[in-house]
């Protein structure tokens, strides 16, 4: 279901080109603009003149420059031109957000997944559309799940939901009359970051996830890497530490069994003889029992390797940390650093990382900025 009145759609790839730019990195200077897309001045005065028309761009307030030169009125894109949907899915619950054109959030909301059949769900995602866009008409809809999706619709498998192959863009799309994209959850967080986030202003970032399960990401040359592998969790059994305990696959002390919450808690349970939570584990270490930090410790020092490898294999110039288990980050910083420098060439230059807490929202607003980047390409899938 292709929106065809998006005014996106009737753009010609070079309006397109200049939109883009300034969606990503405005307000532009006139003369900016025409510098990073090599353009002359009455090129893009001409170009730019129907995105006026249409409202797609509009003129900021003027800048006075020193000197006394000519104020300028540097170009923007109007942000509030499009609403959008983005839904985090998990086995449990659905967390959604409505976003602007940057996907800046607007408003929240989420229900509960009760029964994980594909025609219920529908039901309950249709239900967080509404809720999220009364009095609004939404130019497309995102949903970022644990998985592999394939060409923004077909779900092929998702662990959690326990699901195979279900179209869920076509079924949601039916139901919503909305268009409506399907992503792999890491993927989706790792396109808002590029595109509107801590990876706007790099050209290779990583992303790390622990919690459930341990996922990766990677920005190389402006590119989100994939392949026919992705969203299956690779990463989950990358080789730590051959001493450490062993994965429900067998794979001894690999990332899974070393950094995700189920592992790190009953881990801690064997140890303490009692049942803990993964929070209050960390909460045991960081109020100094030995037991507890002992645990925390290993695991930290196991990230900071996993950092390290991924460093060291990808050259990427930023690395994001996140998942609802990177509190571990934080209670283990200087084990976790220490990892590092344990499996880092010391002339190799010092890594750039940011801790993103994790939030159901900045999950949300990695769906909602893939169907934004999908209606701004003109690229929504024909259901």
């Amino acid at each position: 279901m292709l929106d065809t009145a998006s005014p996106w759609t009737p753009l010609s790839p070079t309006s397109r080109r200049v939109a883009l730019e300034v969606l990503l990195h405005g307000p532009l200077a006139r003369t900016e603009l025409a510098r990073r897309l090599d353009l002359s001045t009455p090129s893009l005065t001409r170009i730019t003149k129907p995105l006026l028309d249409t409202g797609v761009l509009h003129e900021v307030r003027e800048v006075h420059v020193q000197g006394g030169g000519r104020p300028l009125q540097p170009l923007d894109v109007d942000a509030d031109l499009q609403q959008f949907v983005g839904i985090k899915l998990t086995g449990s619950r659905a967390y959604g957000v409505l976003t602007n054109l940057r996907a800046d959030v607007l408003a929240t909301s989420a229900q509960e997944i009760t029964t994980q059949d594909p025609a219920s769900v529908v039901d309950a995602l249709a239900a967080l559309v509404s809720d999220l866009t009364v009095g609004h008409a939404p130019a497309a809809v995102g949903v970022g799940l644990g998985g592999s999706v394939r060409d923004f619709t077909l779900v092929q498998r998702a662990p959690f939901l326990h699901w195979h192959d279900v179209d869920l863009g076509l079924l949601l799309a039916e139901r919503t009359g909305h268009p409506t994209v399907i992503a792999n959850d890491l993927d989706a967080l790792m396109e808002a970051e590029h595109w509107f986030g801590d990876g706007r202003d790099v050209h290779s970032f990583a992303a790390l996830t622990i919690g459930a399960g341990v996922g990766g990401g990677l920005v190389i040359h402006d590119r989100l890497v994939t392949g026919p592998d992705s969203g299956i969790g690779l990463l989950g059994h990358f080789p730590l530490d051959p001493l450490g305990p062993s994965c429900p696959e067998g794979h001894r002390g690999c990332a899974d069994a070393m950094l995700s919450t189920e592992a790190i808690h009953t881990q801690a349970a064997m140890v303490l003889g009692h049942a803990v939570t993964y929070d209050e584990v960390l909460d045991l270490a960081a109020a100094g029992n030995p037991l507890a930090d002992q645990i925390i410790g290993r695991s930290a020092h196991a990230f900071g390797t996993l950092i390290a490898a991924v460093a060291n294999i990808a050259q990427p110039e930023r690395i994001l940390l996140t998942g609802e288990g990177i509190r571990l980050a934080r209670v283990g910083e200087q084990r976790l650093r220490a990892g590092i420098d344990q499996a880092r060439q010391p002339e190799a230059s010092p890594l750039d990382l940011r801790i993103l807490d994790d939030d159901p929202t900045l999950w949300g607003r990695g769906a909602a900025a893939v169907a934004i980047q999908r209606t701004v390409l003109s690229d929504l899938p024909r259901h």
